[in-house]
């Protein structure tokens, strides 16, 4: 029934509907706060990609597909990003101590630990590679450090669904790696 609101919202937002974007901005924006404040720890600058975000979201509400998963995982998302790329705007010019999405803990598992030494470029491209739904429960999981339950509660998914997508992810990262 979530996913419905938030798909109908969506669809008003694209159409430049404004009461439709802070309806869909009060049902979501606890949520995405969350996940920004969980990765920067500092609550203006989780407040700053917040933002950041549903601007993004404003714009680009047309763009989003159906098929590629939930309203509020495609939210989600574009949350994270916004969050990564504050933290490595300030890791650059080295203004502040931010947790980096490289030292988040990762699960113990040999694939996990050979992706932690690869060069980022490189894993960029082969995280390109993965299907959606693969993608963004692996970068739940290994990034964000969420446990498999978090991971199925942020994607809307089955349990079960998410491990098989983070468990067919990481043997296409380990196959794309290994070339």
């Amino acid at each position: 029934m979530e996913h419905e609101q938030h798909l109908k919202l969506l669809r008003a937002v694209a159409q430049g509907d404004k009461d439709a974007f802070l309806n869909l901005y009060q049902a979501t924006s606890p949520q995405l706060y969350a996940v920004s404040y969980k990765m920067l720890k500092h609550k203006e600058l989780a407040e700053e990609a917040l933002q950041e975000a549903y601007v993004r979201i404003w714009h680009n509400a047309g763009e989003y597909q159906l098929g590629k998963g939930t309203v509020l995982t495609w939210m989600i998302s574009i949350v994270r990003y916004r969050t990564l790329d504050l933290i490595r705007y300030h890791k650059v010019r080295n203004e502040m101590s931010l947790q980096d999405e490289d030292s988040v803990p990762i699960e113990t598992t040999p694939v996990g630990s050979e992706l932690t030494e690869l060069a980022p470029q490189k894993m960029e491209e082969c995280m390109d590679e993965l299907e959606s739904e693969q993608k963004q429960a692996i970068h739940f999981a290994y990034f964000n450090g969420y446990s498999h339950k978090e991971v199925s509660a942020c994607m809307g998914s089955p349990l079960g669904s998410i491990k098989s997508w983070i468990r067919r992810g990481l043997k296409s990262l380990q196959r794309c790696l290994a070339i």
